[in-house]
């Protein structure tokens, strides 16, 4: 590479790298502790479930008695789903489709069915720091879709970045990898730490930047899609993507013995052995024009991504229609399922899920050391004072936000505890207030070395802590957790104990430079 071409891959590099900084700190940091939204939100919510346990187990049946109880169903169309390893599953209820239905009966209805207790809660109510966490990763807490597009540009610039970034150091990228010079000067110390923890991380930063732009992009890629190749109808375009199903109508006939939903389910998994249902489709219920459709994927040591499907008449029990996930996998659910595969880190097990979380770690620490290094070398003689004085705010602005984010995240762990139960509104304003003081205070002391010191001091302290709230406000110590095999309340507590102490010893490594005379 000629030096015109490198001074140009660098800048953009260098420039890409700034602009998306602490967004990109953000979405790492938050993005690092959603590998275990589902560990963190039943440990909240002092709820357990089977780790085998994969999929819909409860009996359909049974949830829609208990349905009965609050709601008229007839002409309704019911979807039950399982997103995540929790205890509790989705309902949506669609508004009635009879004609002659009531203004009640109307309505439609979103909540969240407790398969143990069938006690209902709202989106709101079920809200945990588990979910709170993962949505903070794409930036959902801003009014959709701003937050969404947001996400999806700082991603496909970090893919720039991250391309840009190995065509600049392709000629050296080995020799650098393995140099270390911990004595020198600042700028390469953070040099050789960037270039080598790049290296270790480049394939998985690699996956995140393309996964995560096309995740919160492909609704604006499909905006064009909409208008010109579907004049506008968005719901025609959703049904080609195999995001819903094409509407069922109502015969108005209405019968008096419903068949059981749970025998389509157990027809289905009999069909595929392995097969795990994660949605159940019901159209017009309790109408002669029913119809269920079971939902699911293969287990993933079986296949990798093997998506299933049956549609069923409910009155006749005729197959409609069927997907088998064995066969007849589309290059549409190929891509789809193994975006999400890769984004999510779901197909290898926790071990996956904990290697992924340093990484995502390692990565925060490239995006940092990246920002010291252009303030470094912007901090000489030949750039005017009044230059040098805005980079150093301008960086202490950047580390005071990011860097609080560990104490703040590590205190809300305890508050959900403390404060059991919460909702999604105190976890808001505790989390985003209590960052924003966080910010103000580390941003006043002007100091990066005490920024960097002292948030790493208080999380850990407060890490170390989150264990003895747990224990003290539901008596799940830890050692009572692992006896009695409540492995994802035991896992939390021992996630933040190796966690708070590799912080801690960490912290007093950090040494201030002394001046020189």
């Amino acid at each position: 590479m000629n030096q015109r071409s490198y001074n140009i891959f660098f800048h953009l590099h260098t420039i890409s790298g700034i602009i998306i900084s602490a967004a990109l700190f953000v979405i790492f940091f938050a993005g690092s502790f959603a590998f275990f939204r589902d560990e963190i939100a039943n440990w909240q919510k002092n709820e357990e479930i089977a780790l085998t346990e994969n999929g819909i187990t409860v009996n359909l049946d049974t949830v829609l008695d208990s349905l009965k109880n609050n709601y008229n169903l007839y002409g309704r169309d019911i979807e039950i789903a399982k997103h995540y390893n929790e205890r509790r599953v989705s309902v949506n209820l669609s508004a009635s489709k009879d004609s002659l239905a009531t203004k009640e009966d109307k309505a439609g209805a979103f909540f969240y069915l407790d398969t143990q207790t069938y006690n209902a809660y709202t989106y709101v109510q079920s809200y945990t720091l588990g979910e709170f966490l993962y949505r903070l990763h794409f930036f959902a807490q801003i009014k959709y879709p701003f937050g969404y597009y947001l996400s999806g540009f700082v991603a496909f610039f970090f893919l720039f970045a991250i391309i840009t970034g190995v065509l600049i150091h392709w000629n050296k990228i080995i020799s650098n990898f393995y140099t270390f010079r911990p004595k020198a000067k600042f700028k390469t110390i953070w040099t050789d730490a960037h270039t080598a923890l790049g290296t270790i991380g480049l394939p998985f930063q690699f996956v995140y930047a393309v996964t995560g732009a096309f995740f919160m992009l492909s609704l604006l890629m499909a905006a064009p899609n909409v208008m010109f190749l579907y004049n506008g109808n968005q719901q025609k375009l959703y049904e080609d993507l195999e995001y819903f199903d094409k509407p069922v109508a109502l015969s108005y006939q209405k019968i008096e013995t419903v068949p059981s939903v749970e025998v389509f389910v157990g027809k289905t998994k009999k069909e595929w052995n392995g097969f795990e249902v994660s949605h159940i489709h019901i159209y017009n219920y309790a109408d002669s024009n029913m119809q269920v459709a079971v939902e699911g994927e293969l287990e993933k040591d079986i296949k990798f991504t093997g998506t299933g499907k049956v549609i069923y008449n409910a009155i006749s029990g005729e197959i409609l229609s069927k997907k088998n996930p064995i066969t007849k996998t589309s290059y549409l659910d190929g891509v789809k399922n193994a975006m999400y595969k890769l984004h999510y880190g779901d197909y290898g097990g926790l071990t996956l899920r904990l290697i992924s979380f340093v990484l995502g770690l390692i990565s925060c620490f490239v995006i940092i050391s990246g920002v010291l290094i252009w303030l470094v070398a912007r901090d000489k003689k030949n750039v005017p004072e009044k230059k040098r004085r805005f980079n150093k705010i301008l960086v202490n602005i950047y580390l005071s936000i990011c860097l609080s984010m560990y104490p703040i995240t590590a205190l809300a762990f305890i508050a959900v505890k403390v404060f059991h139960p919460v909702g999604q509104s105190f976890i808001y304003k505790f989390y985003f207030i209590g960052w924003l003081l966080l910010s103000v205070f580390f941003f006043i002391k002007r100091s990066n070395y005490f920024t960097n010191k002292y948030c790493l001091l208080s999380g850990s302290i407060l890490g170390l802590l989150i264990p003895i709230a747990n224990g003290i406000t539901t008596g799940n110590w830890l050692w009572k957790t692992y006896v009695n095999n409540q492995f994802q309340s035991f896992f939390i507590d021992i996630f933040w104990i190796i966690l708070a102490f590799t912080t801690l010893i960490i912290t007093f490594k950090i040494k201030r430079k002394p001046l020189k005379p």
